[in-house]
């Protein structure tokens, strides 16, 4: 299902692009916005896959919302005037969409995002995650993670060259997030990436400077793992 919002001044047209997605069964449309610093608070706290975009907007046009978006989103554009199609598509948009909407070219351009959204998750998937730590949504890539330990119902994950993030979640839900071939847990309080360790030696794992314990409840799963990956 694909997550999307839709920015438009006008309310009628909201209306219109709610209708019109109702009729499309991978669409999910989760707000409305018509005030771009609300929709823009949002999607900070809660990224979607795509955002329909009405270009035409009192206090900045859509074009310029887009290029700030923290997060890579797909986006739909629409607006009454054509002129702006070729400087919507420079933005790498998925389609353009011009008022009044039909629902024959409303669903051409649904079925776009579908397949770019396929494609995307194909290739993205199991490549980073999304952590909410600090008032924010932070991205971190799978192959910049060093290591993460765990402290009751706070974790810090340890990353190369950036700051430490620390978040209220448990060890036990972040694994699950995790590509199961290339992080394993080796302690009550640590996961490790297999692409990081350095070394093991007397059930000691060494990533950079750290040492991490592999315990006993933990260890046969661990050597098993790396015994398939020599």
């Amino acid at each position: 299902m694909i997550k999307a919002i839709a920015l438009d001044d006008e309310p009628l047209a909201l209306e219109i692009l709610q209708s019109l997605c109702a009729e499309i069964e991978y669409i999910d449309l989760q707000k409305n916005f018509t005030k771009s610093d609300e929709a823009f608070k949002y999607l900070k706290k809660y990224p979607v896959d795509l955002l329909f975009l009405d270009i035409n907007m009192p206090s900045i046009s859509g074009l310029d919302f887009y290029k700030k978006l923290p997060h890579k989103t797909m986006v739909i554009f629409t607006t009454a005037y054509s002129e702006y199609a070729v400087e919507g598509f420079t933005l790498s948009a998925t389609d353009y969409l011009l008022k009044p909407i039909s629902f024959s070219r409303f669903q051409q351009a649904a079925e776009k995002a579908l397949q770019q959204w396929k494609t995307q998750n194909q290739n993205l998937e199991q490549q980073y995650l999304f952590i909410r730590a600090d008032y924010s949504l932070i991205k971190i890539l799978f192959s910049d993670i060093l290591f993460i330990e765990g402290l009751d119902d706070y974790l810090k994950i340890h990353i190369q060259n950036q700051k430490t993030v620390v978040a209220r979640m448990t060890l036990k839900a972040l694994i699950e997030k995790l590509p199961s071939t290339e992080f394993i847990r080796v302690h009550r309080s640590f996961i490790v990436p297999v692409s990081k360790i350095e070394k093991v030696r007397n059930k000691t794992i060494y990533i950079k400077e750290e040492e991490i314990p592999v315990s006993t409840s933990y260890e046969a799963a661990f050597f098993a793992l790396l015994n398939h990956k020599a």
